[in-house]
């Protein structure tokens, strides 16, 4: 009988691939196990933190710390917990330094088993991970291995949702799984899958797949304000918010104790990109519309597009500034006299008046300067009264002023006022809008801002969105409200000079990240350049950033839009993708059919993976909801957004992404308003995979 010899272990490819899976699996679940006892100790450290002795203030800051901490840990999404790994070379001179023969995994939050060991999975924003984004074969910067893991669509987390795992060499230049598209340089074969995934719901992040042009950006200097001109699919927005996690990781005292805002367009908008930071563990930062962060009142009025621009045009700011300052008067000032005891105090008008106009002439806020004119008077008796009898205490002070005649005075010269008095006056005398805008805005502007029916009081107006800026404004020339941090504004191109002006004043001291495409402004008054914008925003010398190169928008879809963009009177390099697939279809119908046509179209998308999103003017989506409603197709508005099939408004997809976009008669979307062929390059930008063009009537591109 004949014993085979020993076969020995299998080498074979496949088997060394499922011996990875193995072992990398394996250690998914110890890092799983890992971050439960995080989540737990997060939660036992409260409960400590309650009896820890300390005053009262000290125990208050150290019980939040740690109340946020549990809550934050606590609130982390499931999934993946790595997405990448790093193997440096053991060759210290070829750039691994410190990190020489070491291995990383990378994930989106840093997971170890105890504060002094190694940790089991490093945090995406350490300064070690970055060579995961910036390593290459020409510049391997000490990295002799980058492997990619592949996960299930939707993963929670379970290990056996790895199903697999992408290495290159960058010593060599391999993969072991090339990908590369006609044209371009090597590209992951993981990265491209992840990138080009249907999607239905909320946008997801993108730390496993940022390209180093972005993650130079994500990682830009907090005290650079950063401008990213962004062509459709570009990632601005994912770039935006990895910037804002990035930050509050690097900088976690300076940003928190300053705030971090997050600042979209409109509530369907933020809906859509709500869960990127939470999947980045960043939870607890403020993620709002200007239009809620100004709203001192609800909006219950309107304006004509004529009163509008005017309203949002930066000349009104001095307009506003003119109509504030008008109500600092020292005509008729006689000299202030004040009882102290068996003395007087007394102040002549000449003193009074160059008070006033010392103050004025130092340009304060006004509360502020109102202030300093009770101050300076009172600084004033102070003197005589130290000159006879010595030195005054703080309560001499404090009596001094809150005298009734300082006070009358003080109102006289520098009465208190409302935000909400300044604008009804304004917008209800023609002859007060008169003297405050002589020289800025001509008369037929003035005509345009002013109320048809002025209200007879400023608590019976009813304002329109527009005035809410213009409240906002005078507010800020009253007093400084509190600034943030840092803010990261989207859709940036579509805001005007005086929203400009509302956000610059919640960043004073703060940075900006600006994200936007001129392309793709839409309102009157949307910017033409970023130069001009920044100006209004305060940060003029900001770093402005093309993004050009679109990974998520198909090459097909991409070349459709730039012919479009070539009509548009904006100065913006066209846009290019890194990707050949994709679909592009035009439908041409009579006009009657349109409708019949959509039905079919939608069925269509239907048979392909991925969400649908029917995009018509807003005056048809009525008719097209009803249509396909009509065929037995369920529909949902762009607020559900995990709904299979979505009619949109074109007013309202500016910034959201579908699989398959039906866009619904172009020349209606384009005749909808002033800038509708800016309003029609949004729309036709919004497909991922598929974009189907139905019309009857011509098209304007």
């Amino acid at each position: 009988m004949t014993v085979d010899p020993d076969p020995g272990p299998d080498t074979t490819p496949a088997a060394l691939l499922q011996d990875s899976l193995l072992r990398e699996r394996a250690h998914h679940d110890r890092c799983r196990t890992a971050l439960a006892a995080m989540v737990d100790g997060a939660r036992e450290h409260v409960v400590t933190g309650e009896n820890v002795s300390a005053s009262g203030a000290d125990a208050e800051v150290l019980g939040y710390e740690l109340r946020s901490r549990a809550k934050a840990m606590g609130e982390l999404p499931q999934g993946p917990l790595f997405f990448g790994r790093l193997d440096f070379s053991d060759d210290c001179t070829e750039g691994a330094g410190h990190h020489s023969g070491q291995s990383y995994h990378i994930g989106r939050l840093r997971i170890s088993e105890a504060p002094t060991v190694p940790p089991l999975v490093v945090d995406w924003r350490a300064p070690v991970s970055r060579a995961f984004y910036q390593a290459s074969a020409r510049d391997p910067q000490g990295v002799a291995v980058r492997r990619r893991f592949g996960w299930a669509p939707g993963s929670l987390g379970d290990s056996t949702d790895l199903t697999g795992l992408e290495d290159e060499y960058l010593d060599s230049g391999h993969y072991d799984d090339e990908y590369r598209p006609q044209g371009q340089s090597p590209v992951s074969t993981l990265v491209t899958r992840e990138i080009e995934r249907p999607r239905v719901g909320p946008m997801r992040d993108i730390a496993a797949t940022i390209q180093p042009d972005q993650d130079d950006l994500v990682r830009g200097d907090i005290g650079v304000s950063l401008c990213v001109q962004g062509a459709p699919g570009t990632g601005k927005t994912a770039v935006g918010l990895h910037r804002a996690a990035y930050l509050l990781y690097t900088h976690p005292q300076r940003i928190r104790r300053g705030g971090l805002l997050i600042l979209g367009p409109n509530r369907t908008f933020l809906s859509y990109i709500s869960e990127v930071l939470p999947a980045l563990g960043e939870t607890g930062v403020r993620q709002s519309t200007l239009q809620e962060e100004i709203a001192r009142h609800p909006v219950t009025g309107s304006d004509g597009e004529r009163a509008a621009v005017v309203k949002h045009d930066a000349r009104t700011a001095e307009v506003l500034r003119r109509a504030l300052y008008a109500r600092v008067s020292v005509e008729g000032v006689n000299s202030l006299a004040v009882k102290d005891g068996s003395y007087h105090w007394r102040v002549r008008a000449d003193e009074l008046v160059r008070i006033v106009e010392d103050v004025l002439a130092e340009q304060p806020p006004y509360a502020i300067g109102r202030e300093r004119v009770r101050t300076r008077v009172v600084r004033a008796m102070q003197l005589q009264a130290e000159r006879r009898a010595g030195p005054q205490n703080a309560a001499w002070v404090q009596r001094i002023s809150r005298a009734r005649a300082v006070t009358a005075y003080v109102d006289a010269v520098w009465p208190r006022v409302r935000p909400e008095e300044v604008v009804a006056e304004l917008l209800g005398d023609s002859a007060v809008l008169e003297a405050a805008a002589d020289g800025v805005l001509d008369a037929e502007e003035q005509k345009a801002l002013l109320w048809a029916r002025p209200p007879r009081s400023w608590k019976s107006a009813r304002w329109s969105a527009a005035d809410l800026v213009l409240l906002d404004e005078v507010a800020g020339l009253i007093e400084h409200p509190e600034g943030y941090g840092h803010v990261v504004v989207d859709e940036a191109q579509d805001l005007s000079p005086m929203e400009c002006r509302a956000i610059a004043r919640r960043a004073p001291f703060g940075s900006l990240t600006v994200l936007g495409d001129l392309a793709q402004g839409t309102t009157p008054w949307a910017a033409r350049s970023w130069e001009t914008a920044l100006g209004h925003l305060g940060k003029p010398d900001a770093t402005v950033v093309p993004l050009t190169t679109g990974f998520r928008v198909p090459e097909a879809v991409v070349t459709l839009a730039n012919r479009l963009l070539r009509r548009l009177d904006v100065d913006v390099p066209a846009g290019r993708s890194l990707r050949g697939d994709g679909e592009l279809r035009v439908r041409e119908v009579p006009v009657g059919a349109v409708p019949g046509a959509v039905v079919d179209a939608v069925r269509d998308a239907l048979g392909r993976e991925g969400s649908v999103g029917v995009v018509a003017a807003d005056a048809q989506v009525g008719r097209v909801a009803e249509a396909l409603g009509a065929a037995g197709i369920a529909t949902a508005g762009p607020d559900d957004l995990r709904a299979r099939v979505t009619v949109v408004p074109a007013t309202l997809v500016k910034g959201l992404e579908y699989d398959n976009v039906v866009a619904v008669e172009p020349a209606a979307i384009a005749e909808a308003e002033p800038r509708g062929l800016h309003r029609l390059y949004v729309v036709l930008t919004r497909a991922v995979s598929r974009l189907e063009v139905v019309h009857g009537r011509p098209l304007p591109f």
